[in-house]
């Protein structure tokens, strides 16, 4: 069966970590994905550590199943280069600061001209309109403007960081569900449209409860370290030698581990007889809680509260993940053969389908690598692709 992405040809002039995301997702459902890069350095995560073989893992990470034209877009001929190879495809997707692509002619309202047909995406950072429309956004600057930082990290802590780029991967994730709406919609109209993903915008959405509560309530939540707002016990605790999750969501589940940790005691106590009671009483009922569990192992603790159908599991490390058999089974991590990296392993494809899977086609290209086949098949003769090379035009 073909891919579900088969024939959908993608041009892709996002960089770092968001709009790469979302095209390799393309990528992995049979997207054709033209990344294009500038030629000296290409994209920004070339250069980021760590290394391995003088690769970035960080590039490797995002750009499976891409092929690389490195063009110089300050040259009139290199703009002219992406409006031919963006006249026939189904999806550009861009990251510029607004007005950048506008002014050279590769916006939305230039590209449509010839191809009325594609679907135009923008991600950026606070979105393309509103006051700070102009403003440059990363990840870290969001998780602090979008409050996210603000409910990380222990009470009497700092706010913190989120330990990997929630951001910018949220935001490419929606830049995907957006661009693939939009070509459903295509399907039943012809017409392709423009469409945004906003770092900012993905953010307040993901506040969900914690906004609504406030905005409810006018009680401004705080951070909580592991713990929920809205639920007792639902968090880490330690036990002799390590520490564990425990998620009571629901009355039934807070009875079997009571029950299963020998505290019959803690059920007929009227503070804790309902999640509301619990929530009120936090502290009293976490406090009862670890003193116990400070007493014996992590594994004591985890098989007897998982025996009893209760959520509860250890807190893994990336080491503990990479190598863990449910995530094996799943297909989570992926091998390929790179040209500098013999057994390259990164994460695998998230998205499940059964009767078209994700394939990983394409090694993550090196810069440029498929200047002359990209535009080959764009109609360019070799001697127009020499003279380009020649000029600066063309990465070589």
């Amino acid at each position: 069966m073909a891919a579900a992405l088969d024939k959908i040809k993608v041009v892709d002039l996002t960089r770092t970590l968001a709009g790469p995301f979302c095209t390799m997702l393309m990528g992995d459902m049979g997207a054709e994905v033209i990344k294009v890069e500038e030629p000296t350095g290409g994209d920004e995560t070339r250069k980021w550590t760590p290394f391995v073989n003088g690769e970035s893992t960080q590039f490797l990470t995002f750009n499976r199943n891409k092929r690389s034209l490195s063009v110089n877009l300050k040259e009139r001929e290199g703009l002219k280069i992406v409006q031919d190879l963006a006249a026939d495809a189904d999806v550009m997707i861009e990251s510029f600061r607004a007005g950048t692509l506008d002014r050279l002619g590769l916006g939305y309202e230039a590209i449509k001209k010839t191809n009325p047909g594609v679907v135009y995406c923008s991600i950026s950072g606070y979105g393309r309109t509103g006051p700070m429309a102009d403003m440059p956004g990363y990840d870290l600057l969001i998780q602090a403007y979008s409050g996210l930082m603000s409910l990380t990290g222990d009470p009497e802590g700092s706010p913190l960081r989120i330990g990997f780029s929630l951001v910018d991967l949220f935001t490419g994730m929606m830049a995907y569900g957006t661009i693939l709406t939009a070509l459903r919609q295509r399907d039943q109209t012809g017409k392709g449209q423009w469409v945004e993903s906003a770092l900012l915008d993905g953010q307040v959405a993901a506040l969900s409860y914690h906004a609504t509560g406030f905005m409810g309530t006018g009680v401004e939540p705080k951070r909580m370290g592991s713990g929920h707002p809205s639920l007792v016990p639902y968090q880490s605790f330690s036990a002799s030698d390590g520490q564990f999750i425990i998620g009571c969501a629901n009355q039934g589940l807070w009875e079997r581990m009571c029950r299963a940790i020998g505290q019959d005691a803690m059920l007929d106590d009227p503070r804790y007889t309902t999640n509301t009671d619990r929530v009120e009483h936090r502290a009293e009922c976490v406090g009862e809680l670890s003193a116990l569990f400070a007493q014996k192992t992590t594994a004591h603790w985890v098989d007897l509260i998982v025996e009893a159908g209760v959520p509860c599991g250890p807190i893994n490390t990336v080491a503990d993940v990479v190598s863990n058999p449910q995530v094996l089974a799943r297909n989570m991590i992926a091998e390929v053969d790179h040209p500098n990296i013999p057994n390259l392993k990164f994460p695998g494809s998230p998205l499940k389908l059964t009767d078209s899977p994700a394939t990983i086609r394409r090694v993550p290209p090196m810069l440029g690598q498929h200047n002359e086949e990209i535009l080959e098949e764009a109609g360019y003769s070799p001697e127009k692709i020499a003279d380009l090379k020649e000029r600066g035009v063309l990465g070589s």
